[in-house]
């Protein structure tokens, strides 16, 4: 069975009145484990062979970021076809992405006509996606949970952020790869699922990686899903068990802010163990931020922006402590106030300014920057010590070609 494919796809009825519904329906077959951003076409020809109409699963907000194995439905609906009276063709095509690229995974053509004329431009469709029979309904799969969902922010958003959108779908991403920092490595599985690369290795001495194959199975994913090339080490980003310009991509996503004791040496380190011209993708946290205390499950610092640049240190401890978290789910992983409190005092002081001088001073060449600000800051007196940078800018994404000879 190929890993996606279109069995069939029909029209509810073939020839169209004014006030005939245009319905569409389209099956689809997942044989492989999972498949990636999956999307349908439809193209409307008349009789002489101009197009009429254009219309995508996809352009109508449907994002289908993945389907595991299964059998699925995509229906288009309009209450008229908004054509002209005539014979017509509609040509059915299946796409997916694999390895950074799009494919078409099937197509087909059904001729219809137009008995009485429903206008001009075609159908206004409305699109659905469902599951049929047993297979995992969509609306249990992580881009249909929304963004606050914690497998979505990491296998969809996050490793499409990193490959497409500061990587640009690179051909290094096909090599190896290192994470630095992995956590509970489901950014990695999305990586390595995605873009199907030789080797990716997630390294992180506290071993939340080993949580992966029960989240993965929570998500619904097939248990043959997990793939060979990606495996975890419980290892330091400041003495990277490999080889000199091993890899070819290394990535970083909300770590370097968490390495104890500065990050100098894991820059160093990774910047070893990445070979001339690779790509180094960084998500640092940036500590001067509205978010960068990492503290946002506590109310008290939700209510008072900035406040660990405001209040003592002393102030804050009582706080965290004598207060419980209001946890926003991590795929079963919670943590206590005292982790959070060493997470917090654990926090490397990055900001924009700096890390771009230490990546340039390490011999890093940025290639893609993107910064996301907060709407406004309001500056109190407790504020006034620190630049309109530091407090504005929320988040920070770079890549950068690694430059050695």
């Amino acid at each position: 069975m190929s890993d996606l494919s279109l069995p069939h796809a029909s029209l509810a009825s073939s020839t169209l009145a004014a006030d005939t519904p245009f319905a569409l329906v389209v099956r689809l077959e997942v044989g492989a484990a999972v498949v990636f951003d999956v999307d349908v076409s439809l193209d409307l020809f008349d009789a002489a062979g101009a197009q009429v109409a254009h219309a995508q699963l996809g352009s109508a907000g449907w994002d289908v970021s993945w389907l595991p194995r299964g059998t699925y439905e995509v229906h288009a609906l309009a209450a008229r076809s908004g054509l002209p009276a005539g014979t017509y063709r509609a040509e059915v095509a299946l796409w997916q992405r694999a390895a950074g690229s799009t494919h078409k995974a099937g197509a087909t053509t059904l001729a219809f006509e137009v008995a009485q004329a429903g206008g001009e431009g075609g159908p206004r469709l409305a699109w659905q996606v469902q599951a049929v029979g047993d297979s995992t309904p969509v609306e249990a799969l992580s881009w249909r949970r929304g963004a606050q969902d914690w497998f979505f922010k990491h296998f969809d958003h996050a490793a499409r952020t990193t490959a497409s959108y500061l990587l640009g779908d690179s051909p290094l991403l096909r090599g190896r790869i290192l994470d630095v920092g992995c956590g509970d490595g489901i950014t990695d599985l999305g990586l390595a699922l995605r873009w199907q690369p030789q080797e990716l290795v997630g390294i992180d001495p506290f071993r939340g990686y080993e949580r992966l194959p029960q989240i993965a199975r929570d998500a619904h994913l097939p248990a043959d899903a997990l793939p060979a090339n990606l495996r975890f080490l419980p290892a330091s980003a400041n003495a990277i068990p490999f080889a000199d310009d091993h890899f070819d991509v290394v990535v970083s996503w909300g770590s370097f802010e968490h390495i104890v004791g500065g990050h100098a040496q894991a820059l160093a380190e990774i910047r070893r163990v990445l070979r001339p011209g690779g790509l180094l993708m960084a998500h640092p946290g940036l500590y001067y931020s509205d978010i960068g205390n990492h503290l946002g499950e506590f109310r008290f610092a939700r209510e008072e922006p900035y406040v660990h640049l405001k209040r003592p240190r002393e102030w804050l401890r009582e706080r965290v402590l004598a207060s419980e978290p209001e946890r926003i789910d991590r795929c079963g992983d919670d943590a206590t106030p005292a982790q959070y409190w060493q997470w917090f005092t654990e926090l490397n002081p990055i900001t924009v300014p700096g890390f771009e001088r230490e990546l340039r001073e390490a011999g890093f060449e940025p290639w893609r920057v993107a910064l996301r600000t907060h709407d406004r800051v309001d500056y109190t007196p407790e504020l006034q010590a620190y630049s309109f940078v530091d407090l504005a800018v929320g988040e920070l994404y770079v890549s950068a070609w690694n430059r050695k000879q």
